[in-house]
């Protein structure tokens, strides 16, 4: 009897420790599913047909994706995960999801993409247009170190004091005013040619430098051509960008401010220029006049300004300006640079109507929407079709207004001339006139120290 009591006893032992057993791995089976959540959503509209998007997990496990969207990033880590998404076509993303599984099988909760647009580039206002700039505001020098004509790489590269640049998403072309020379910038590379000009002021026809120019102010291109201000031989010049061939597309040649057709029209000494691919716009400081020019025909006529200086707003010939010398396009409005005003205007192109989109019209540097923000002889603009982007100038800054709010800020610059490589606000510019984007980055024609800076 004794033993079967002892038997029991065993045998009621090993039971309570397999029990013990099994509850203690019943407690520790993980059931505890990730949470996940967005960080940073995707830029849109965007012309980048892989855009990235940022968001946290609290474990790490394997991504799931669904709806439209898919990545090669299939694993997930604790804290932000950022996932390139595989290409995507043109149109709207609405139905974008992402959970992520642990190692126990715990399914976290669906993150929904926001919705974003792929849109398709285009080449509008002398810049690539199409997708909102997602800048970091690194500001790089890409070309030029000091005053001088050299061709080469990046900064062993010279210019004398540039002023216009555009762009066909490849190459970068620069006025390059004191040197009366047209210059290409590969922006992949950093190499730096001359395009056309004989690097003595001239107003002959040709091909590449045999052709000449004196002090070009603006350019703008349509891909395949560029139009260049040859500003004080008061002429509007073509160049062929395949071939180098340079022709006068308007102009007599002398100073004045009649409309007509090809070199029977006059200006005196233009400054900005702009194209929506049919038309060239003209912001004509010296006229204080805002010009249109039939690509295909050479008609010239004046869409705006009365003549003479002032600020105000009306349609066409009753609004007037205070030397205009920047101007820009979404295809729908212009946007002006009216320096002397310290303004910002619009111009509906359909119409002709002139407002004030930013600016007091006194000299300033205040941030704030609309007419409550101030600049300080802003010369030059460029648009991504979303933002406008200014140089105003004698501030030294980088300013950026939203188009359908007027909202400005500051994007660069520290407010005193320098030539300091940064972030922002901490880097340095010396009278920053020209600019452009190719979609992806800025590009500024940093006047004061003939430099091409970079703004990522």
């Amino acid at each position: 009897m004794k033993h079967l009591f002892i038997i029991f006893s065993l045998l009621l032992f090993s039971l309570t420790i397999i029990s013990c057993s099994d509850e203690e791995e019943e407690s520790t089976t993980d059931t505890t599913a990730p949470v996940i959540a967005g960080v940073t959503a995707v830029t849109t509209p965007t012309i980048d047909s892989t855009p990235n998007c940022t968001f946290s997990s609290d474990e790490a496990g394997t991504i799931t994706y669904g709806g439209s969207c898919s990545s090669v990033t299939t694993s997930a880590t604790i804290g932000n995960n950022t996932i390139t998404l595989s290409s995507l076509s043109v149109g709207t993303y609405s139905n974008c999801t992402i959970t992520v599984t642990d190692s126990a099988g715990n399914a976290s909760n669906t993150l929904a993409i926001p919705s974003f647009t792929v849109a398709e580039p285009e080449q509008m206002g002398g810049s690539i247009q199409g997708g909102l700039l997602s800048l970091s505001t690194a500001v790089t020098t890409l070309a030029g170190d000091s005053s001088g004509f050299a061709n080469g790489t990046g900064t062993s590269a010279s210019f004398r004091n540039p002023w216009g640049i555009t762009t066909d998403g490849t190459n970068l072309y620069v006025a390059d005013k004191d040197n009366h020379l047209i210059r290409q910038i590969v922006i992949a590379t950093g190499v730096v040619t001359t395009v056309a000009g004989t690097a003595d002021n001239g107003s002959s026809n040709g091909t590449g430098t045999a052709a000449s120019f004196y002090e070009p102010l603006g350019i703008t291109t349509d891909e395949t051509n560029l139009y260049v201000v040859d500003s004080k031989n008061s002429l509007i010049r073509k160049i062929v960008i395949s071939t180098g061939v340079v022709t006068t597309l308007a102009g007599t040649g002398s100073s004045g401010s009649s409309n007509g057709t090809g070199t029977s029209a006059s200006f005196n000494q233009p400054s900005g220029i702009t194209t929506d691919g049919t038309n060239l716009f003209l912001a004509e400081h010296n006229n204080n006049l805002i010009r249109k020019i039939v690509i295909s025909t050479g008609v010239v006529t004046t869409l705006a300004g009365t003549g003479s200086s002032g600020s105000a707003n009306g349609t066409g010939t009753s609004a007037s300006f205070n030397n205009p010398y920047g101007i820009t396009t979404d295809g729908t409005n212009l946007y002006v640079g009216d320096t002397f005003n310290h303004l910002i205007r619009q111009i509906v192109i359909s119409t002709g109507v002139v407002t004030t989109l930013a600016g007091t019209g006194s000299s300033g540097s205040a941030n704030g929407t609309g007419t409550s923000a101030s600049f300080y002889k802003p010369y030059r603009i460029t648009t991504d079709g979303t933002n406008l982007y200014v140089g105003d100038t004698f501030n030294h800054l980088i300013r950026q207004i939203v188009i359908s709010t007027g909202v400005v800020t500051t994007l660069a610059g520290t407010g005193s001339s320098g030539t300091a490589n940064g972030t922002g606000t901490s880097a340095s510019f010396n009278n920053p006139i020209g600019i452009t984007t190719d979609g992806t980055n800025l590009y500024v024609v940093d006047y004061g120290y003939s430099r091409i800076r970079q703004i990522e």
